[in-house]
């Protein structure tokens, strides 16, 4: 799901409310007095009851007659809107966050690879090899073009299955997918083709069980590149405490 793109004002007070919300610092069950808030932040009720609604979208907050508004329990919270899970991220939240992506994909993708390798068709085959070239295009081009390239590729495969809910799954791990690729491809160099380019020769094949391995030792790789990355910022954080 898409980053809100409000900008100014209205943008800043929504980035500000939703900080403070998933990070904690305004609670679960809080009520949130709007005209200390807007006193707090110096922005007009307008401008807050606007962010208030954008908020409401993502399940993090809830207007209630003779209640108020109030920040809603976790569990009806979008955690897979991509502000969500980039506030979540930068409240420190983001090794459960990629641990849960990792167990997503883990379920999915190797099955999806193997339904693609039954049912993909030429044109299927074609935009594989598309996004692979802007993978191999991307490479040291810099972390937004390597994301785009990887996110192109996963978003192939799973068109690939011809299941119109597999194909929709982008939108369940695509936000936390782009925030996983873009803090591996700017740790250093890295060439994701060879490991991709297996599933795809897997599926032009037609094997389900070559394509299904295939992406489970793409899938291990990725969670190694992952866990040495967060070790790497936990030790950091070490040394500077």
């Amino acid at each position: 799901m898409s980053a809100y793109s409000g900008r100014g004002v209205h943008g800043q007070t929504v980035a500000t409310l939703g900080a403070r919300i998933v990070s904690g610092e305004i609670a679960q069950g809080d009520i949130i007095d709007l005209g200390a808030l807007g006193r707090d932040l110096d922005v007009s009720m307008t401008a807050l009851r606007e962010a208030m609604k954008v908020l409401a979208a993502k399940g993090l907050v809830e207007a209630r007659q003779k209640r108020g508004t109030y920040v809603r329990a976790r569990e009806h919270w979008n955690l897979l809107d991509s502000d969500v899970i980039r506030w979540r991220s930068e409240a420190g939240d983001t090794a459960a966050v990629l641990r849960d992506l990792a167990e997503v994909r883990a379920v999915v993708e190797p099955a999806a690879a193997s339904m693609a390798a039954l049912r993909r068709d030429e044109r299927d085959l074609a935009e594989l090899d598309a996004a692979l070239a802007a993978m191999r295009e991307a490479v040291g081009g810099g972390a937004e073009a390597e994301v785009a390239a990887d996110l192109r590729w996963h978003r192939a495969l799973l068109r690939a299955t011809h299941n119109e809910m597999l194909a929709r799954m982008d939108v369940f791990t695509e936000p936390a997918l782009r925030l996983r690729d873009a803090l591996v491809h700017e740790a250093g160099p890295d060439d994701p083709v060879p490991s991709h380019a297996v599933v795809v020769e897997s599926v032009r094949d037609g094997d389900p069980e070559a394509a299904a391995a295939a992406v489970t030792s793409l899938l291990d790789k990725a969670s190694r590149d992952v866990a040495d990355l967060i070790g790497e910022v936990a030790e950091k954080a070490k040394h500077t405490e």
